[in-house]
């Protein structure tokens, strides 16, 4: 029950992260209108392409974060480290929802990023301790299924409650989350001791190694098709669709039932083969974002086709993640964090990439075909990263 218990409260984290991390895309037009009002007047899609700034901004924010914090904190005792980094997550919230500028709403998303990394990282090295030998990826899995299931019930509701009471209220939420977290996990999870022979320089050391590399490039670069669309998911429904805006927060429900599901199965295929999951993975996840752009006009298939991009994105989070530590070596708190930073490069290129062809004038729909290019890429270097391992090694590699 103790050990149940703490993997509920290691989640609770994630969840609040997932939802501070994805309810800016369901209030993306509220605080466009609020915060960028010149703009909006001149055109409401301008306006919401700058306002992607605010998501690139968190986007990188986890990208410093990430490797500089897990790098300089791994020897320390991992239950205290959790319970600051959700504390850190409750201020910064907070500065994000008092922001009285669009700039320094910018400024506070990029702060309140930072701890995200580190802590998913810190927490999958938990987790998995708590899980036990062989259960690794599931132990992944249920530290980010607080992520996914914020993106069944977080994120829609509050994005219901910025749409009727304004986006400042629904980060106030977010900070109460993260509030609870704090609590939770200072009281459940149990004490686990740091890696005492770690340092700065053994945890970087990581980057030495090419496969590293390739499973960054592969978060970073592939990943990033999943955020060109869910960036963007408001206006796909409501502007492509001619659906009412009430039916957005609807929508991010079947992504976010999408992403649950896959998270699960996904950690479940990281335990039997990372680089295995990750190659069967990708070219499913492509067709799913070709048919999302080519169907997204239509009610039934765009939530159908939402469903499955989720699906197939958050299969791939928790097998690129157990890959990384699975070819980090000794630099494992480095290597779990790294993860996240390259998913939110991911995050970031998506969202830039998107902006990009909607201010372009090629529409709401555009974004899609700009994931399915790097979905396509993330593969390629999946399968030049499979090939380097069988020249390597005297059989294929596909662990």
């Amino acid at each position: 029950m103790r050990t149940r218990a703490a993997l509920l409260a290691l989640a609770l984290g994630g969840f609040g992260i997932g939802a501070t991390e994805f309810v800016a895309m369901g209030v993306l037009p509220q605080i466009a209108q609020d915060l960028l009002p010149n703009v909006w007047a001149a055109s409401s899609e301008q306006a919401i392409a700058q306002s992607g700034a605010l998501i690139s901004a968190y986007a990188l924010g986890v990208v410093v974060g990430a490797p500089t914090i897990a790098a300089s904190v791994a020897r320390f005792p991992r239950k205290r480290l959790l319970v600051i980094f959700t504390a850190a997550f409750t201020i910064g919230t907070i500065l994000s929802a008092i922001a009285p500028s669009f700039e320094l709403a910018v400024v506070a998303r990029f702060v309140a990023a930072l701890p995200h990394g580190a802590y998913f990282g810190i927490a999958a090295l938990v987790a998995a301790q708590l899980m036990g030998p062989g259960k690794r990826g599931q132990g992944v899995a249920l530290v980010l299924s607080g992520l996914t299931v914020a993106n069944v019930i977080g994120v829609p509701l509050i994005t219901a409650l910025g749409q009727q009471s304004g986006w400042r209220v629904a980060y106030l939420a977010v900070t109460a989350i993260f509030a609870a977290a704090t609590i939770a996990i200072a009281f459940v999870v149990p004490e686990q001791q740091g890696d005492a022979g770690a340092t700065i320089r053994r945890e970087l050391s990581a980057l030495r190694r090419g496969q590293v590399w390739f499973a960054l490039g592969i978060g970073s670069i592939g990943f990033g098709g999943f955020f060109a669309v869910y960036t963007y998911v408001a206006p796909l429904v409501t502007e492509v669709a001619g659906l009412a805006e009430s039916v957005v927060p609807w929508t991010l429900v079947a992504v976010g039932v999408g992403m649950t599901l896959g998270n699960f199965a996904g950690g479940v295929m990281a335990d039997r083969g990372s680089l295995r999951a990750v190659l069967q993975l990708f070219p499913i996840f492509i067709l799913a974002m070709t048919g999302l752009a080519l169907t997204a006009s239509t009610a039934v298939t765009l939530l159908a086709f939402l469903f499955l991009v989720g699906a197939l994105a958050s299969a791939i989070s928790p097998a690129i993640q157990t890959r990384l530590m699975d070819v980090a070596g000794e630099s494992q708190t480095l290597a779990a964090a790294l993860n996240h930073s390259a998913l939110n490069i991911g995050n970031s290129l998506g969202a830039a990439l998107g902006a990009a062809v909607i201010s372009a004038g090629l529409g709401f729909i555009a974004p899609s075909w700009v994931g399915v290019g790097l979905a396509v890429a993330g593969l390629a270097l999946a399968l030049v990263s499979w090939a380097v391992d069988r020249r390597t090694t005297a059989a294929p590699a596909l662990a």
